[in-house]
């Protein structure tokens, strides 16, 4: 991960200069909209750097990992794009790479045959096996920062934070 440093400063003065010129600019809430996104987009290059060796991206290992996770081991494309933040078209695409390597099948539901499940393999699973532990001290490693209860809190303003978007999203 290249430093962060240099882009924090930098945004720190340009919404510093910002502010003098727009009176009644909400620098706080700026900068923590800026520093959400400089650190996502940190966390999202170095995730993607992870999961090239598996020749796979953050779209494809996000449905993955939603099959692994789900009670059953499988879902429907239409559930799975709400949850990934995925347009059908690319959760097509999505799916259909999964299912050419063998990590996911396709098969028509029992009580609708139009409706379309889609269901992590062994394959798939062991796949997951293979690649989650080695990412777990550097996943710790990043929030090292933090002690226990900052991480706890962190977590819960971002819970937080995402409950009241979506709250807002309606509302608008």
């Amino acid at each position: 991960m290249s430093s962060l440093k240099p882009c924090v400063d930098a945004l720190y003065e340009g919404v510093d200069r910002v502010a003098e010129i727009i009176p009644g600019l909400p620098k706080c809430e700026v900068l923590l909209i800026r520093l959400l996104l400089l650190t996502g987009g940190a966390l999202q290059r170095d995730v993607e750097a992870k999961l090239k060796p598996f020749d796979l991206n953050d779209s494809d290992f996000r449905t993955l990992m939603m099959l692994y996770s789900s009670a059953e081991g499988s879902s429907t494309p239409s559930e799975l794009c709400a949850l990934a933040e995925q347009k059908p078209t690319n959760m097509t695409r999505i799916t259909n790479l999964l299912a050419k390597r063998g990590l996911i099948t396709r098969a028509h539901a029992t009580h609708d045959r139009r409706q379309v499940v889609l269901k992590i393999t062994a394959e798939g699973k062991r796949m997951v096996r293979q690649m989650l532990p080695p990412m777990f001290p550097e996943v710790i490693s990043k929030f090292s920062c933090f002690n226990t209860t900052e991480r706890k809190s962190f977590e819960h303003l971002l819970k937080k934070l995402a409950l009241h978007l979506d709250s807002t999203d309606v509302a608008a």
